[in-house]
């Protein structure tokens, strides 16, 4: 039995046995002929590459693709708006569901529609992360659905919360003295 590989396009190539064949008569020509094996095994290995590559993966099922794997905020001030998008496709031919979006920590929340997206559907998961909480971001959602590609899907985020300016030079709250209390030295 004799295998075909077919490209994209229009049009079809020779039987893999071929190659085969044609690789092998190369293999037994004699030592006169190094340069002519030379040329045909780059034109072996070129037909075998280009063949290969020119041929579409069609997925069945549901499948997940993200506008972006993670989001940067930057720098941002403690307190600020700490909400962010991912754009999620079902690029698959079956409904996507999406059972399950959970954050690293408490401090990351993520908000996922359950209802199932469509082939060739959006939908959005909503991050929001506490920024109360001062330093490094470097968290992750972790997102399970049916996709055949990826069941189990990792998305970041990043970035750094500075404390707010809350009137000092120095940017860090100082504890003021309360009423009544003695404001200078020794008494």
């Amino acid at each position: 039995m004799s295998t075909v590989v077919k490209s994209k396009g229009e049009g079809e190539h020779l039987p893999f046995d071929a190659y085969c064949f044609l690789f092998i008569f190369i293999l037994q020509t004699t030592t006169q002929n190094i340069m002519k094996q030379f040329f045909a095994m780059c034109a072996l290995i070129l037909g075998i590459v280009g063949t290969t590559t020119a041929q579409e993966v069609v997925t069945s099922g549901a499948s997940i693709s993200l506008d972006k794997d993670v989001h940067d905020y930057g720098t941002i001030q403690q307190g600020a708006n700490g909400t962010c998008e991912f754009i999620v496709t079902n690029s698959g031919t079956e409904p996507l569901i999406i059972s399950q979006c959970k954050g690293s920590c408490g401090c990351t929340v993520p908000q996922c529609e359950k209802a199932p997206i469509a082939p060739g559907a959006t939908s959005a998961i909503t991050v929001k992360y506490d920024t109360k909480r001062i330093g490094p971001i470097n968290k992750s959602v972790t997102i399970t659905s049916n996709a055949s590609n990826e069941p189990t899907k990792v998305i970041r985020i990043k970035g750094k919360v500075e404390a707010s300016d809350l009137g000092n030079s120095g940017g860090v709250p100082v504890k003021q003295p309360a009423a009544g209390a003695p404001t200078t030295g020794k008494q």
